[in-house]
């Protein structure tokens, strides 16, 4: 973990008119976006999937509670799907929480033990798996605004800022950064 970490006590949810916009988003439309954002994080951090190790070959099934997407993550194959509905796919693993915490955790700032205990992140399946993709994350240090915005050329720097800006606002009053 970085650092200070963030208060999972801290509410942290989608303004609900986002929420809602995001909600009508078929997931086909949404694929491509989660596939390009996985490609770019795996394509400055190449080793990151390898050091999860046999878990590589698990399936993860990231469940924003706030919308009804899913991202259906096979790493040894470097695939992530998005899924829409009520029912999901099976996974190895699902890990449920709302975006912004679910984001936090990617960017490894948010303490995930204590979001697990104060009931704002639920894993299901097998924590090993769990814990090998947790360390992975980890020891990567992902920054999210800078993965992203390295991919876009020379808008980068405009890109960036305006995905620490949108960071920002999601945090609201809780300063701009998530720790």
């Amino acid at each position: 973990m970085s650092g200070n970490i963030f208060s999972p006590v801290v509410s942290m949810s989608l303004p609900a008119p986002l929420a809602q916009a995001l909600a009508m988003v078929p997931a086909r439309l949404a694929a491509p976006a989660a596939d390009w954002a996985f490609n770019a994080v795996l394509g400055r951090h190449p080793l990151l999937l390898d050091r999860m190790g046999k878990h590589a070959s698990a399936s993860f099934l990231i469940k924003p509670t706030d919308l009804p997407h899913g991202f259906l993550l096979h790493p040894d194959k470097h695939q992530i799907s998005v899924v829409k509905g009520r029912k999901m796919p099976k996974a190895d693993v699902t890990i449920s929480g709302p975006i912004l915490t679910l984001l936090a955790l990617l960017e490894g700032r948010l303490d995930g033990d204590a979001a697990f205990f104060s009931r704002k992140l639920s894993i299901e399946g097998d924590t090993e798996a769990v814990l090998a993709l947790r360390n992975a994350i980890d020891d990567a240090a992902l920054d999210l605004p800078t993965e992203l915005s390295a991919q876009t050329g020379p808008f980068a720097p405009a890109i960036k800022r305006l995905l620490e800006r949108i960071r920002s606002k999601a945090l609201g009053k809780e300063g701009g950064a998530w720790n």
